[in-house]
């Protein structure tokens, strides 16, 4: 299976910034060292030609020349810098290339990823660029799919892929997170089920499976794109929900069976995870990784 990431385009970031990102590269690491059958690579960035697919050339000039007002870059999270073009480009070329291979291998991942504050004329919440978004129509215009399902178990909605999605009806945008939770002002999307702080496994767990239904019932994907967000966990400092790490690992089979049995390809995105242990933030998608490793392996020997 073909795994790709971006984390050794660091950003030049405050230490508060620093932490949380550390993530990327050490989760890299944890599975070059692990001994499971993956194949680790470097993505292209992605290309003007393929990010205005999604966003406007505005945006996009003014990303790419630093012309982004100091506003601007606070609701981004990152100041500007060409670093940090250069990461964002990556980390959505990355979710392009994992979108090229799931079609063709049935499964892949990219190990960041899941930019789904990103709208298509501005960014918020640590989200340049919307990479699930790019992706799905890369795909599109190379006639490799048709239709698209971005499912996103993040614990916060996914404001910009629902904007993006809105009024594009081979896209479908279904946002499983917190209540009260950023962002404050939601913008709805074709599924959202906002679920109140301190819900558990039972409960997660079983709106997943009747949402995934409501899916099936509505629509009919060619790719998934799954984030796979560790910020539902109970240890949390952003997240408000009481998952455990059995409970998140369960998610990860229900949707990565469900589509699978189904012969519908998916691209996973690692997405959020904020825990105040980052070990505990690495091993929670690892488990994704593994659980991914697991199916996928299980689908090529038949």
């Amino acid at each position: 299976m073909k795994l790709y990431y971006s984390d050794t385009f660091e950003l030049p970031l405050p230490e508060t910034h620093r932490f949380p990102m550390a993530k990327y590269r050490l989760l890299r690491e944890r599975i070059a060292s692990s001994g499971l059958e993956v194949d680790l690579r470097l993505p292209p960035a992605a290309t003007d030609e393929q990010l205005l697919l999604v966003h406007s050339n505005d945006y996009l000039d003014k990303v790419k020349t630093g012309q982004l007002t100091a506003l601007e870059q606070r609701r981004i999270g990152f100041p500007w810098s060409k670093k940090m073009v250069e990461r964002s480009r990556r980390s959505t070329g990355a979710t392009i290339a994992a979108g090229f291979a799931a079609v063709e291998q049935g499964m892949s991942f990219n190990l960041a990823g899941g930019t789904h504050h990103a709208f298509g004329q501005s960014g918020q919440g640590y989200c340049v660029f919307n990479d699930t978004c790019v992706a799905a129509k890369v795909l599109q215009s190379a006639k490799l799919i048709t239709k698209a399902v971005i499912v996103d178990c993040d614990v916060h909605q996914g404001n910009g892929t629902a904007a993006i999605t809105k009024d594009d009806p081979s896209l479908y945008a279904f946002s499983m997170h917190c209540s009260k939770n950023f962002p404050f002002q939601k913008t709805e999307g074709d599924l959202d089920v906002a679920l109140p702080p301190g819900t558990a496994d039972a409960v997660y767990l079983h709106q997943l499976e009747e949402s995934l239904k409501k899916i099936n019932a509505n629509f009919s994907p060619d790719i998934v794109f799954y984030l796979a967000g560790a910020d539902p966990f109970h240890g949390d400092r952003l997240g408000q929900l009481a998952m455990t790490q059995q409970g998140l690992l369960e998610r990860d089979k229900i949707v990565f069976n469900y589509f699978r049995d189904r012969s519908i390809p998916v691209v996973t995105c690692m997405a959020g995870g904020y825990a105040d242990d980052i070990n505990q933030i690495v091993d929670l998608h690892f488990a994704t990784v593994q659980a991914a490793v697991a199916r996928f392996q299980s689908d090529r020997m038949f």
